[in-house]
């Protein structure tokens, strides 16, 4: 049968066929026989873009056009929204979408669990290559989870590229070789390092409320050998690295125990020898284009803790310090942090300073993984409300009063 097969045998190009009246012309040219080639709008076919900042707006449009017209579109930005609509028009998409690190090589001490597990994560999942470190390397020892392949497993599921590094903090040697394998291996590049390795959380909670000349004779060794001198030596190889290419950023992670009496005499001197020390660092890094800062986030709700709530350990004497943990930061709310600071332009603003990780927060804009926006421990209610002796008036207290950093100070003032 030929009925209806007017152009059998023709051959014919209709170009923009995709839509509209090209593809109704190529529909009943095809349906009378004829061979339809379609150019479908691909004037760009071959060509290789980049977009920055697609994932809405301006860019998106214009990552869309570019992709219908048969690019290969790269673009950036964070979230993935566009990415499927451009495949759909036809484009080879490449995505960094969220990947604001790429490029960047990090270290994360201490990071089998916690904090500096959540640091990871993030950093990883913003695109960085992460080196992480801890005694662990396999399973854990004792019933908390955690180990440096189990991290290093989170971070690859979410797209990113970790090197799980076994290390002892407490052996200069140790420390000596991790640093000699990143320069090895990156070819001298180090970005970012964070100091959070910490050994004392179990000794700390296991001797609450004890006076100093009654804690145990090794425990100013368990809170500051690797929560204090070894922030230093990693801090010293750090910059051994970053100097010589005039840029890096260096984290210590602290507490509000570097201000005022926390926990115990060793801790609190230990914290605020952590953030003299990214103070006096900064000054000497400063021209070299190196960022060095205390990180101060707020109560955390680490696998530790979460264990001492459910087995009550956090009670000692009237104290009950489960109200302060029991809406406290996930592990990755000072992930969010850092790599906020470390894709801030003006990280040097910030350099030889405190921040706080729900100040952070607010100036860049993140909330906690679970969706919730974290209350800096400068709002003034939210003080108010950790003591049941002025609750009371924390209840009727206005919850946009923030105490200023300078006042905020005078708790440490020694004068």
């Amino acid at each position: 049968m030929t009925a209806g097969r007017k152009l059998a045998g023709k051959v014919c190009i209709v170009t923009g066929a995709t839509r509209g009246i090209g593809k109704g012309i190529a529909l009943q040219l095809g349906e009378a026989g004829a061979t339809v080639y379609m150019t479908a709008g691909r004037k760009l076919a071959g060509k290789v873009c980049i977009v920055t900042g697609a994932t809405r707006g301006i860019g998106k449009g214009i990552a869309l056009q570019l992709g219908e017209a048969g690019a290969t579109v790269y673009i950036t930005g964070v979230g993935i929204v566009t990415a499927p609509q451009l495949g759909e028009a036809g484009a080879t998409v490449y995505m960094t979408a969220g990947r604001k690190l790429a490029g960047k090589v990090c270290i994360v001490t201490g990071a089998t669990r916690g904090i500096g597990k959540g640091i990871a994560l993030q950093l990883g999942e913003a695109g960085a290559t992460v080196y992480i470190t801890g005694r662990t390397l396999v399973a854990a020892k004792d019933n908390i989870a955690g180990s440096l392949t189990e991290t290093a497993k989170q971070i690859e599921e979410r797209g990113g590229k970790c090197i799980p590094v076994q290390c002892d903090h407490t052996k200069d040697e140790e420390i000596q070789q991790l640093f000699d394998k990143v320069k090895s291996e990156q070819e001298g590049q180090l970005d970012i390092l964070v100091n959070n390795a910490y050994n004392a959380v179990k000794a700390i909670f296991d001797n609450l409320k004890v006076p100093f000349w009654e804690l145990p004779k090794d425990m100013w060794d368990t809170v500051n050998n690797v929560g204090l001198r070894n922030h230093y030596l990693c801090t010293v190889h750090a910059a051994k690295m970053m100097v010589p290419r005039r840029q890096g950023l260096i984290v210590n992670v602290s507490s509000v125990g570097g201000l005022t009496y926390l926990f115990n005499v060793p801790y609190g001197i230990g914290k605020e020898a952590c953030d003299r020390m990214a103070a006096d660092c900064a000054v000497e890094l400063k021209k070299h284009n190196i960022a060095m800062i205390s990180l101060w986030p707020g109560a955390v709700r680490t696998e530790r803790i979460n264990f001492f709530l459910e087995q009550g350990s956090t009670k000692s004497g009237g104290d009950d310090m489960k109200s302060v943990f029991e809406e406290g930061e996930t592990i990755e709310y000072s992930g969010k942090a850092v790599v906020g600071l470390a894709s801030d332009p003006n990280i040097m603003k910030k350099t030889g300073k405190i921040q706080l990780s729900a100040d952070l927060g607010y100036e860049y804009g993140f909330k906690d993984i679970d969706g919730r926006e974290k209350v800096s421990m400068r709002n003034l209610k939210q003080i108010l409300m950790l003591s049941p002796n002025t609750q009371w008036i924390g209840r009727l207290t206005p919850g946009f009063i923030y105490i200023p950093k300078w006042i905020m100070s005078l708790a440490g003032n020694k004068f």
